[in-house]
């Protein structure tokens, strides 16, 4: 569907749209340390008083645990967890928590309190479940929406984040998020709150090394319960396009019914996903064809508002077709709809691992692979090999990546990218994990949850043990995965090594709705000397013409704008004091 376009990697029973400021506007949770702030936003529940910690929004037992053990000890998990009430209940008194929660399913924070008070967070390894500060007067205060926060430090975009987002919006500035004086908890460490005031935080993880053979099977378990928590005892959706959203969707049918929808053009009934999606048959999966009009097309207007979110959303521009696309799911009664996001990043790495080795001196491997990338991509190898040879990753990971013309200021440089396949495999799914959340938050304001299981992190651990050559294959698509399924797909399935594909709409997109985007291109972005907005209102036109067109920054910066113009219109989060909050 139209998503996969506009992912991280570049060139998805109703209830009614509820009123900003309403208890179920976004689901999140947070807290502080013991003696900590005395304030909490308005209509939240708390889990513990003291110290605070809080719920926000609608949440479903199954998507919060907690556990008290005789010697003092309090454990709360938050999000999809594979963990059943005896494994909780060892963790909670485990010497260390953060080992103890490692080889559960799913992605979710742990929030443990001592008996001496100290509020231990160990946060979700592949930021699919990122979290927040915000340092008070009063002390630290910590949740999971970096929009909710920001009422504490005055409700201001931070515009050097923003401007680092329309460079490269797949990793802005690591430590601040789009919120002036609201910080990002790292991915994968510990939060230590001690009762005096203490603040601490340290990596818990780092990659495991297993052989192809030995990740296979912890690649199937680890995928197949994160689908598990996610679906138990509810009414279940699931996108059936390419081979990763029909792998989770035959996984979550293990489990009881779920509706299949597959995207399609308006008028073609038969090829590319929608052929695939009717051949496969599946005790409990029931097929829905999704057919996308002429008022689907990116940019379009939308039935309903765009919410604000943490973040620009990836599927911003696509609002008015992801709305539907929802609210079709949410029509058959589904609250819990999977997407197959995050496997692209998962199992089809750039050729980073090149490299990698030349740097072990691997050279009959690295011209091999090379020379299988360029035949594939119909491309000279030499480029390849000389960006391993010399180290040059960025080279390898994304070549297009530049300063788009219309971006003021001086000629920054993209972030610096890690130095090796691993490291690079790491960034790239934590940053489309952490983009993925704002589209989870567009899902949430029409009453559906959205999960996306590949942004797992027993899962990314289990994927980013195996060699980055092992990996990597240009005559197999997405071996690892494949392997791990086995038979689970029908062999049809398992060799496919493409899926539908819709950027000659992205084009018509641009051209129906080219006087509403040239507005954009004048607005706040421009307003705040972000934007030049004749270079970018030159590269509408020439979308519209049908001029090729690096998608990515251009992505971002109508993005930025329509999130900015979202956020504006928003009411920012009420603190009240914490007496007037019941358990």
């Amino acid at each position: 569907m139209y998503r996969a376009a506009v992912s991280a990697r570049g060139p998805p029973l109703c209830v009614p749209h509820l009123k900003r400021g309403e208890e179920s506007r976004m689901r999140w949770f947070g807290g502080c340390a013991p003696g900590g702030p005395a304030r909490v936003p308005v209509g939240v529940r708390l889990v513990w008083s003291d110290p605070l910690l809080w719920t926000a929004g609608s949440w479903p037992e199954r998507l919060v645990k907690s556990v008290e053990s005789p010697s003092g000890f309090r454990l709360a998990v938050f999000g999809p967890c594979s963990a059943g009430p005896d494994v909780l209940a060892q963790a909670a008194k485990a010497p260390d928590l953060a080992r103890a929660v490692a080889g559960w399913a799913g992605c979710f924070t742990a929030v443990r309190v001592d008996p001496s008070g100290t509020v231990e967070v160990v946060t979700d390894l592949a930021a699919a479940l990122p979290l927040y500060s915000v340092r008070t007067v009063d002390g630290l205060v910590w949740g999971s929406s970096a929009l909710a926060l920001s009422a504490l430090t005055g409700g201001q975009t931070d515009s050097e984040w923003v401007r680092s987002f329309l460079l490269d919006r797949q990793a802005p500035l690591p430590a601040r998020s789009a919120w002036a004086g609201v910080l990002p908890v790292p991915a994968g460490s510990r939060l230590r709150l001690g009762p005096g005031g203490a603040v601490s935080v340290t990596a818990w993880w780092s990659p495991s090394r297993r052989s192809y053979e030995a990740a296979v099977p912890l690649v199937a378990k680890a995928l197949g319960e994160g689908v598990r928590a996610r679906v138990e005892g509810v009414a279940v959706s699931s996108d059936v396009a390419g081979i990763d959203s029909t792998t989770v969707a035959v996984l979550a049918a293990r489990h009881g019914p779920v509706l299949g929808l597959t995207a399609h053009p308006e008028g073609i009934t038969d090829g590319g996903d929608l052929r695939y999606a009717r051949a496969l048959t599946v005790p409990q999966l029931e097929h829905l064809p999704f057919p996308l009009r002429r008022e689907h097309l990116p940019f379009s207007p939308a039935g309903r508002a765009l919410p604000a979110t943490d973040e620009p959303a990836p599927s911003s521009g696509l609002w008015a077709m992801f709305s539907e696309h929802l609210l079709t799911v949410a029509w058959r009664g589904s609250v819990c709809h999977l997407t197959g996001d995050g496997g692209d990043n998962l199992f089809m790495a750039p050729p980073v691992h090149l490299a990698d080795l030349a740097r072990l001196g691997r050279f009959w491997r690295l011209g091999r692979d090379a020379l299988a990338w360029s035949q594939l991509r119909r491309e000279s190898p030499w480029p390849l090999v000389g960006a391993a040879l010399t180290g040059s990753v960025a080279r390898l990971y994304r070549p297009w990546l530049a300063k788009p013309p219309w971006l003021t200021g001086p000629a920054d440089e993209p972030p610096p990218t890690p130095g090796d396949a691993d490291t690079v495999l790491v960034a790239d799914l934590r940053g489309a994990a952490r983009a993925a959340v704002a589209d989870a938050q567009l899902a949430a304001s029409v009453g559906v949850e959205l999960h996306n299981p590949y942004f797992d992190g027993l899962l990314l651990d289990a994927v980013v043990s195996v060699p980055a050559w092992h990996r990597f294959s240009v005559r197999r698509y997405k071996p690892l995965l494949v392997d791990a399924m086995g038979t689970l797909l029908p062999e049809a399935h398992r060799t496919r090594a493409a899926k539908g594909v819709f950027a000659g709409d992205f084009h018509r997109g641009v051209r129906a709705n080219l006087p509403a985007l040239l507005a954009l291109a004048d607005g706040r972005l421009a307003g705040l000397g972000l934007i030049d907005p004749g270079p970018l209102r030159a590269a509408l036109h020439g979308v519209a013409l049908g001029a090729k067109s690096v998608w990515p920054p251009l992505l971002a910066a109508l993005a930025a704008e329509m999130w900015m113009a979202a956020v504006e219109s928003d009411k920012p989060v009420a603190w009240v004091p914490a007496g007037e909050v019941q358990r």
